[in-house]
């Protein structure tokens, strides 16, 4: 099989008249591209010029090999100026797996503004709350909450492993009143995830860092954390949510928390990707706006329930 860097050495050596030329614009030794070009001779079986100290002309094989051989050598340097092009600005597609809710946190207007100061760039939103292939679904980059179990991906936090904690609105409160123990959450509505028992678990840490759990139950499930953040909204029961999602409604009073003392581990939210050699520059930059924009999310102090 030819070396195609071979070939793309001849025809250079054709178009600049010379070796020393070729070598100057190429910036390697002239007696480099002349050993070069004598391998391609020695591959093909036939001399392809003649050659001096000063000048070199083409053979007939050679006329006909740089006229069959030219375009598609053209071709592989425009298509190595375009990527060079590419890597130097973000552009191309890039396809995002992320759950099913993901719009209902991260705001539309963020990617509005990622779009226009990336007037190259394309997104396609592949949303599940199913774990998609990365490689099978070609998808660039997936946000994952909970712990990372796939060891081939490689993977940057989006948000820290903060703590889950219960909360509740203030509409709820005033109707229901305020547990004053973590067993009296057992005698009120929870908002639980999905089970045809409509019961749950929660096991959370205490103020003494003790492990403790009650078993609670109510009318509304779901299965989703969203589902769940919209149904303590409306005021439908007390919540065990991830900080990062109720943060902003804490701060706004639109949620209170509950037994504050107690909370629960999260595990955090991560981006992953199959590879990091070469990552497109479209790619990393939509990593950037997603870990900046999300990040930011965590430094709202909330407000607390007297």
């Amino acid at each position: 099989m030819l070396d195609l860097n071979d070939v793309a050495i001849f025809v250079q050596v054709v178009r600049c008249g010379s070796f020393a030329e070729a070598a100057r614009r190429l910036g390697v030794p002239p007696n480099t591209l002349s050993r070069r070009v004598q391998q391609l001779e020695a591959q093909l079986g036939t001399r392809l010029m003649q050659r001096s100290t000063r000048h070199l002309t083409l053979t007939s094989a050679g006329q006909v090999f740089l006229e069959r051989c030219s375009g598609a050598v053209e071709g592989l340097m425009d298509a190595g100026e375009e990527l060079l092009a590419v890597n130097q600005e973000p552009s191309g597609l890039v396809r995002v797996a992320a759950p099913a809710d993901f719009f209902d946190f991260f705001a539309m207007e963020w990617l509005t503004e990622f779009l226009a100061a990336h007037p190259k760039v394309r997104v396609d939103f592949v949303l599940s709350d199913g774990r998609a292939d990365l490689i099978a679904d070609r998808i660039d980059v997936a946000l994952r909450g909970g712990i990372l179990e796939d060891s081939s991906l490689f993977a940057r936090k989006v948000l820290d492993a903060g703590n889950d904690g219960l909360v509740a609105s203030p509409a709820y409160v005033a109707r229901q009143g305020v547990p004053d123990t973590l067993q009296d959450l057992a005698g009120h509505d929870c908002l639980v995830f999905s089970h045809p028992s409509g019961k749950a678990t929660w096991r959370v840490t205490g103020p003494d860092g003790a492990q403790a759990e009650v078993q609670v139950a109510g009318r509304f499930s779901g299965n989703t954390a969203q589902a769940l953040r919209k149904a303590a909204l409306a005021g439908l029961g007390i919540a065990l949510l991830p900080s990062t999602l109720t943060q902003r409604d804490l701060r706004a009073g639109l949620l209170v928390p509950v037994l504050p003392q107690y909370h629960r581990q999260g595990h955090g939210v991560h981006m992953v990707y199959p590879s990091r050699r070469y990552l497109p520059l479209a790619v990393s930059a939509f990593m950037d706006l997603v870990i900046g924009k999300m990040g930011a999310m965590q430094e709202l102090p909330p407000q607390t329930c007297g």
